[in-house]
């Protein structure tokens, strides 16, 4: 048997050479010794299958570490047996297809991207659709589940999404046999070039309608509706998109059904807007309120909450009713409701009230403001958010 040959002889570079160099060392043997420019060439073949084993050792740090410190050994390979040791496939018994399943991508499109990805047929996809479901904040909170009527693109119920009158209304497409793809050749730079594209008379699917369906015309789908049913979870935000695969419009001819995208709107509640999981509720108060204290009511998600209000409560304080906002989407916990204090003063007064307020005014702790309560409402809720 013949010696194996140095990985780094075989692809013509220096053993400190860096990735890219590699790169471009082994796409310029490959393309020298590629079967589609050589064919019949068995010394060809063997100098190809040969690269592609240098570069599968080579373009990986943790086996070209190996290979460097114990040679051939370090990644399978014996001291002899010609190209029989790729390491990428067990160290031996590789195909042609082999290497282009793994490597297909460094020709850049320029021998078809890959033999063995070519003997499947092309399979139609169906379109998305997208609708739009508003949520209030109680149906966030506690996860819903919505049936949805939608208008879409169903399979024909007469044909079963064939196209075609029955089963043997089908013959073999004779421009591409059967196989859903032509191949074409032609001269470039490196020669004769050969590329694969789908077949322009069967669009990939390898057979052809001689009778079609007299309800769908030969197109598998017709209009229609369905009730889906789209379990939504707690804690969705607006803008929202959930994925409901398969329940998209159906493919041509019993392709892939396309997916329902189920975006969500919050409805507007005048009462608590929301900020990411928490809620925030702007509570008026009376003056007599603030400077006396005493309790009020809230709302809440699912009804209303009472709350203690602490003598000498100024305007912008805000309140926080911890774990009753919204739940967090991913399951991180909950978020709270946040009461902003405003106090409500009147625009008028009569006289009784006004000698009331005049005589407070006389006294001490009506005369000087404290700079919190000069403070801007704003001020004070940038300092409790630090």
């Amino acid at each position: 048997m013949a010696e194996k040959r140095d990985y780094y002889e075989v692809l013509g570079v220096e053993r400190n050479a860096d990735a890219d160099t590699i790169k471009k060392a082994y796409r310029k043997a490959a393309i020298k010794y590629h079967p589609d420019k050589n064919p019949g060439d068995k010394e060809a073949e063997e100098k190809f299958k040969e690269a592609a084993e240098a570069y599968d050792v080579l373009s990986n740090e943790d086996k070209r570490a190996r290979y460097d410190r114990f040679g051939h050994a370090g990644v399978g390979g014996a001291a002899g047996g010609g190209a029989g040791g790729f390491g990428g496939f067990g160290g031996g018994g590789f195909t042609m297809d082999d290497i282009f399943e793994q490597f297909g991508d460094i020709f850049g499109g320029a021998f078809g991207g890959g033999r063995s990805r070519g003997r499947s047929q092309r399979v139609n996809r169906g379109s998305d659709i997208r609708v739009t479901v508003k949520l209030t904040l109680q149906e966030i909170a506690e996860g819903v589940t919505k049936k949805l009527k939608v208008n879409k693109t169903v399979v024909c119920d007469q044909c079963g999404g064939s196209g075609a009158k029955d089963k043997n209304a089908f013959q073999t497409c004779s421009t591409c046999q059967g196989s859903g793809y032509v191949i074409t050749v032609q001269n470039s730079m490196f020669g004769r070039m050969q590329t694969q594209s789908v077949c322009p008379t069967c669009g990939g699917a390898g057979r052809i309608i001689t009778e079609k369906c007299s309800k769908c015309g030969g197109e598998g789908t017709e209009r229609g509706q369905e009730i889906i049913e789209v379990k939504i979870p707690a804690g969705v935000g607006e803008g929202m998109a959930l994925t409901v695969s398969g329940k998209g419009n159906a493919a041509r001819r019993g392709g892939q059904n396309g997916d329902l995208l189920v975006v969500i709107e919050e409805e507007y509640n005048p009462q608590l807007v929301r900020d990411g999981n928490d809620l925030i509720h702007n509570m008026n108060i009376t003056v007599t309120t603030a400077l006396l204290g005493g309790e009020v009511e809230v709302p809440t998600i699912d009804g209303k909450a009472r709350i203690k209000i602490a003598p000498g409560t100024h305007s912008g304080k805000v309140l926080r009713l911890r774990g009753k906002g919204l739940p967090d989407v991913n399951g991180y916990g909950r978020g709270d409701i946040m009461v902003v204090v405003d106090i409500t003063i009147p625009d008028e007064l009569n006289r009784e009230e006004r000698e009331l307020i005049e005589k407070l005014s006389e006294q001490p702790h009506f005369k000087v403001a404290s700079k919190v309560e000069n403070q801007n409402i704003f001020e004070r809720m940038k300092n409790f958010f630090r």
